[in-house]
C-alpha cells in the first residue's frame, strides 16, 4: 500500500515538473509564432499596397502624349505608360516613380512638362502592381528594376528617339534608376531623387517608419519570413554596391535635409562610393518635395547636369 502511494506520488511530481517545463515552452512558441505572424502579415501588405488611381493626363499639363504598353525585360509582365513626344528629338527621359505611387505622382507631370520644354522626349510608366501595369508584387527595386529596364528597351525600339537616355526617378524609384543605369551601360545618365542606399541596412534603421513596429523583435522576423513568403530579396536591392558599374557616367544625387522617410545620409553614401556623382543637398525639403519647395534651384540644377550630357 505505501509502495503504491509513493509511486503515486512520484507520478504526479513528474507530471507537476512537465507541466512547469511544457507551459513555458508553449508560452515562448506562441510569442515566437505571434512575432513571425506580425512580420509576415506586415511585410505581405508592405509588398502588396492598394493601388492608387491615376488622378490627371498629360494633356492636363498642355502635352499632347501616347498611350504606351511594354514589356519588363524579364518576366515579360505588362507595364503601361505615355509617351510625350519633343519635335525631333533624339533625347528621352525616363521618369520613375516611387513606392505606393504611380505616374501621376506629384510632381511627376509638373517636371515632365519642364522636361519637354527643354527639347526631351518624356516617358512615364506605372510599375508591377501599380496604376494600370499588371502584377500584385512590389518589391521597392527589386523586380521593378526589370520593369525599367523594359522601359529603356522600349526607346531603345524607337530609334529617332533614342539617341540619349536619361533615368529620373522618385524614392522607390530613385533607387530602381540608380540599379537599371548602373545594369545598362546605354544609359546616359541618372537624376535620383532621395533614394535609398542599401535595402537591408535601410530597413535595418527604418522599418518601424513604414510599419509602426519596434524594430527589436520584428526587424529579425521580417528579414526572415518576407523573403519567403513573398521572394523580396532585401540583399538585390544596394545600388550603393553598384555604382562603381557607371564608370564615370554622370549621376545627380538630389536629397532634402529634412527627409524623414529616407535620410540624406543614404545620398551622402551613394556619393562616397562614387565620387564622380554630384549630390544637390536642397535645405529644409522633406521627401521628394525638393522640387516643389525649390524649382528654380531645382531645374537650375538639372539644367547645368543635362548640358554635360
Amino acid at each position: 500500500m505505501n509502495q503504491q502511494i509513493i509511486i503515486r506520488r512520484s507520478t504526479a511530481a513528474r507530471r507537476s515538473k512537465r507541466r512547469y517545463i511544457i507551459i513555458p515552452v508553449l508560452i515562448v512558441l506562441l510569442v515566437v509564432v505571434g512575432i513571425f505572424g506580425i512580420a509576415g502579415y506586415t511585410g505581405w501588405n508592405l509588398t502588396h499596397p492598394a493601388r492608387t488611381a491615376l488622378t490627371s493626363a498629360p494633356n492636363a499639363f498642355g502635352l499632347s502624349y501616347q498611350n504606351i504598353e511594354f514589356n519588363s525585360q524579364q518576366d515579360k509582365l505588362k507595364l503601361k505608360g505615355w509617351f510625350i513626344s519633343a519635335v525631333n528629338s533624339d533625347k528621352t527621359i525616363i521618369i520613375a516613380h516611387g513606392y505606393r505611387g504611380n505616374r501621376t505622382d506629384t510632381p511627376i507631370l509638373s517636371l515632365a512638362r519642364d522636361m519637354h520644354s527643354r527639347d526631351y522626349n518624356v516617358l512615364l510608366f506605372d510599375f508591377r502592381g501599380c496604376g494600370e501595369s499588371a502584377g500584385d508584387l512590389v518589391t521597392v527595386g527589386q523586380l521593378e528594376t526589370q520593369d525599367l529596364l523594359g522601359a529603356i528597351d522600349y526607346v531603345q525600339s524607337r530609334p529617332e528617339v533614342s539617341r540619349k537616355i536619361v533615368l529620373l526617378g522618385f524614392s522607390m524609384g530613385a533607387t530602381t534608376a540608380l540599379l537599371a543605369g548602373a545594369r545598362d551601360s546605354e544609359v546616359d545618365a541618372v537624376i535620383a531623387d532621395a533614394p535609398f542606399a542599401d535595402m537591408r541596412s535601410y530597413l535595418d534603421e527604418n522599418l518601424s517608419v513604414w510599419t509602426d513596429l519596434p524594430s527589436f523583435p520584428f526587424n529579425d522576423a521580417f528579414f526572415i519570413i518576407v523573403p519567403w513568403l513573398t521572394g523580396l530579396e532585401p540583399d538585390q536591392v544596394s545600388p550603393v554596391k553598384e555604382m562603381a558599374s557607371y564608370n564615370g557616367r554622370p549621376v545627380l544625387l538630389i536629397h532634402g535635409t529634412a527627409d524623414t522617410k529616407i535620410p540624406l545620409s543614404n545620398s551622402e553614401q551613394l556619393k562616397k562610393a562614387y565620387p564622380k556623382a554630384q549630390l544637390l543637398i536642397v535645405p529644409g525639403s522633406d521627401h521628394c518635395d525638393s522640387y516643389q519647395d525649390h524649382p528654380a534651384l531645382y531645374l537650375k540644377a538639372l539644367d547645368s547636369f543635362l548640358a554635360k550630357i
